[in-house]
């Protein structure tokens, strides 16, 4: 409610108190949609800040702004060294516009959709817009003040309306509401329509004051209640409303602050921060909370795709048999063929037929037969406990979940360091890609690294790998050197291991192999040969692990 009407109705006068004999010496813009205006009075400085974007402008009073000294732009040359003479708050909507002494205007239109700063050096001189797109602002022109409401008193009401298509404001003067016999009881049947400006937290309150089921004559007597209650408030009321922080003059939702009502530049320079903290929370917050239930879904997914092939490794013949079946029957296989049937032992003697390679000998074939059944007992043991390792990670992230839920609402530096403390902060990954030249990835608080090219992976084994850093590559093909980055006292988790060994297979000739040997050592049992080509290396020891080529990071 900062940029309603009856707010802006407060502040406007306080401002022109404020800024009586200041002038603006600063006028620029440091961020999109920022316009901030320094001003002084030779002695002491006032700092006006206005986000006009189009999710929702926002206006503080900082006390203090230091300008920042790259990517910052000066606006409006002739707006600097101009006079404040008046702030006023447009009629019935969300306007400021301030008046200089010699006769320029700045209005600010601060509408939830299109806002905007149009500044005129004269009055008949051409409006500069701060949103050039929003060509249909030119058009608008300079207003007085707010005359007085009918319902204080008046003659009269002006009710500004803003014609959709081309966004101009059209000033009318409607009649007054007609009246019954007596003229007591009005007979216009929506008292709200009357007072547009009135916004959703007066709705809010008069809904607790009982205005739906209220007859005709009640709603137009608690309409003219808080009609008056907004001209001449009470105090100022940060909110709680329907899950948004809000600066309201009436005391609706669950009421945190009460501010003085004297004091309306106070009370917008304890919100504004108040709120873009808050913002800046719930941003935080949700951006953890996906990033949670994103690995815990892909956690279990893994784990149901392990044990699926485990299930299908268990209920068929396996390579051991075949061979098995081959050599008791060697005997029985002519030289060249394609196929043999013969009596499977291990199925209650069933014929079971089995294709051959006619370019090779039955021997040839059991024993590379033999080879794949000592490969599939590794896959069936690497399976299995990658099952495990995932349903332990689905599970450790479903708890943070529960932990995240629980933390102080509002209270940013707990969930950063919450974030911290559990290796889920994002801001080191993106200090660390904007500084070095390689691939990078961030996995429960590990950096992992990966080579480009053969020259990127020599530089990065080389000079960026530390030797108690891990080390990997796809065994015995080319492909990119990935470096797991060490943390002293904490040893690589295994589901950050395997999905860097991942990488190390989805960079390299094995993409597309439906399983890879990934070499896994420290970085200091790996040398580069005098004379060895760009990204060669020999490494001393290794462990080998099997996972299947993917990129686990990929959205």
């Amino acid at each position: 409610m900062h940029t309603n009407y009856y707010f802006l109705r407060q502040l406007a006068p306080a401002l022109t108190r404020q800024l009586a004999s200041y002038a603006v010496v600063a006028c620029f813009s440091q961020e999109k949609d920022e316009l901030v205006l320094g001003l002084t009075n030779g002695k002491e400085e006032f700092w006006l800040r206005v986000l006009l974007a189009a999710a929702g402008p926002l206006v503080s009073l900082p006390e203090t702004f230091h300008r920042a000294r790259q990517n910052s732009v000066d606006l409006l040359p002739e707006l600097p060294g101009q006079q404040v003479a008046d702030v006023t708050a447009w009629p019935q909507d969300r306007v400021l516009q301030f008046t200089f002494q010699s006769g320029a205007t700045l209005v600010l239109k601060l509408y939830s959709t299109r806002p905007n700063a149009i500044f005129r050096p004269t009055p008949d001189a051409p409006a500069q817009l701060f949103h050039q797109r929003y060509t249909a602002d030119a058009e608008l022109a300079s207003r007085g003040a707010s005359p007085p409401s009918p319902l204080s008193g008046g003659e009269g009401e002006v009710a500004l309306e803003l014609d959709s298509a081309s966004s101009k404001l059209e000033i009318s003067s409607p009649s007054p509401p007609e009246r019954g016999l007596g003229g007591e009881a009005p007979r216009e049947a929506n008292p709200l329509k009357v007072y547009p400006s009135l916004g959703d937290l007066t709705l809010g309150y008069l809904r607790t004051q009982g205005y739906d089921p209220a007859p005709l004559e009640r709603k137009w007597e608690l309409v003219r209640g808080v009609v008056q209650e907004l001209e001449n408030p009470m105090a100022f009321y940060i909110v709680r409303h329907e899950g948004r922080t809000r600066l309201s003059l009436l005391p609706v939702g669950e009421v945190e602050e009460t501010l003085p009502a004297t004091d309306p530049i106070g009370a917008l320079r304890r919100f504004v921060p108040l709120l873009l903290g808050r913002r800046s929370y719930e941003a935080e917050r949700r951006q953890v909370q996906q990033q949670l239930e994103k690995r815990a879904d892909e956690a279990a997914t893994s784990a149901q795709h392990a044990r699926r092939r485990l299930h299908q490794l268990e209920h068929t013949a396996g390579h051991r048999q075949t061979a098995d079946l081959i050599m008791a029957h060697l005997s029985q296989i002519p030289a060249g063929a394609a196929q043999v049937e013969v009596v499977d032992f291990y199925q209650n003697n069933q014929p079971r037929l089995i294709k051959l390679k006619p370019t090779e000998t039955p021997q040839r074939t059991a024993q590379n037969l033999y080879r794949k059944a000592k490969n599939q007992q590794l896959e069936t043991r690497e399976l299995t406990a990658r099952a495990e390792r995932r349903d332990a990670e689905a599970l450790w992230c479903l708890e943070r979940l529960e932990e995240l839920a629980t933390l102080p609402p509002g209270d940013l530096r707990a969930l950063r360091q919450w974030r911290k403390q559990h290796g889920l902060d994002a801001a080191a990954t993106t200090k660390a890609a904007q500084e070095l030249p390689f691939k990078v990835f961030e996995d429960s608080g590990f950096t992992i690294l990966v080579g480009r090219n053969a020259q990127n992976n020599d530089l990065l084994t080389q000079r960026y790998a530390h030797k108690d850093d891990l080390w990997l590559h796809a065994k015995d093909v080319t492909g990119s050197h990935v470096v797991i980055r060490q943390q002293p006292g904490r040893p690589v988790p295994e589901p950050v291991l395997e999905r860097a060994a991942q990488l190390a297979a989805w960079y390299s000739r094995r993409k597309n192999d439906s399983l890879c040997p990934v070499t896994v050592t420290p970085k200091k049992f790996v040398r580069k040969p005098k004379g060895a080509v760009a990204g060669q290396v020999i490494v001393e020891r290794e462990k080998v692990v099997l996972v299947t080529p993917a990129n686990p990071f990929e959205r």
